[in-house]
């Protein structure tokens, strides 16, 4: 499932109604530690290898795998290389009413918790992976053609005895990261929060403390998830990644980005800048 070029097919493409696709490309074994995955998730591993961990246990995916991750939960994932240098991964992500009835279709089905690798599956399920990331990409592909193709996908899954929960009524923490996520460059206060949901920022910080987490905390984290995947799954240069998540120049963005995950932007790209 080799692209021509890999560098050329840095994109995130997003079809409403089908959802959203892109590949990763990095140049060094990195860990990525409490790593937020907001939907369902299915990656598939060209190069390289993946180790998805959790309190509980943990999957390896060789190239030629993929492996299917439930949302709404934050794992520690490991990109390692192959021999040549490189890592490469391709990813989709379903829109939600799509994952809504492929759950209602199969209560029968183990949903799955964390995550459930799809290890054995042969050619035939890198083909159906293939074709509904083109149906993503390409907007000629009707959009009955492109649902039908995605949710091939989850039938693959459902193969291997699994679904995803259908989406979950948001926690005030997931609220919150939405709502920034809306406008990571904008400059939020947890006043300026609060008062969307019609709170005070008293009750705002309260009830997120409830839920073990800070406004500050969620700020930073969902910054830093976006603009991760944007090191890995776009061509934009790392100023423009800065100015995008909120941050005026790369430097005040790298102490930001190094805080968060140990090591610098320039890090999951090698030599690309």
């Amino acid at each position: 499932m080799s692209f021509a070029n890999a560098y050329d097919a840095l994109r995130i493409t997003q079809r409403p109604g089908v959802g959203t696709a892109g590949i990763v490309l990095q140049h060094g074994n990195l860990e990525f530690k409490r790593l937020y995955i907001e939907s369902p998730v299915l990656i598939y591993v060209e190069r390289g290898s993946k180790t998805v961990r959790w309190s509980g246990g943990e999957y390896l995916i060789n190239p030629g795998e993929a492996i299917a991750v439930a949302g709404g939960q934050s794992l520690d994932i490991i990109n390692r290389l192959a021999q040549d240098g490189s890592y490469q991964a391709h990813w989709l992500v379903w829109d939600d009413a799509l994952i809504q009835s492929n759950a209602e279709a199969n209560t029968h089905l183990v949903a799955i918790r964390y995550a459930q690798p799809l290890t054995g599956e042969g050619g035939h399920f890198a083909e159906s992976f293939k074709r509904a990331i083109e149906a993503v990409q390409d907007s000629t592909v009707p959009d009955l053609v492109a649902r039908h193709r995605v949710q091939e996908l989850l039938t693959w899954i459902g193969v291997t005895g699994g679904r995803f929960e259908p989406p979950r009524l948001p926690t005030m923490a997931i609220k919150v990261r939405r709502l920034i996520a809306s406008d990571l460059a904008n400059d939020w206060s947890a006043l300026d929060v609060a008062s969307t949901f019609a709170l005070s920022e008293a009750t705002l910080r309260r009830r997120l403390a409830e839920e073990g987490t800070t406004f500050s905390r969620l700020l930073i984290d969902a910054r830093m998830t976006f603009a991760l995947q944007l090191l890995q799954s776009s061509a934009q240069t790392v100023m423009q990644i800065a100015l995008c998540v909120g941050y005026q120049t790369p430097s005040q963005f790298a102490v930001r980005f190094r805080d968060r995950f140990g090591f610098a932007p320039t890090a999951v790209r090698g030599h690309r800048r």
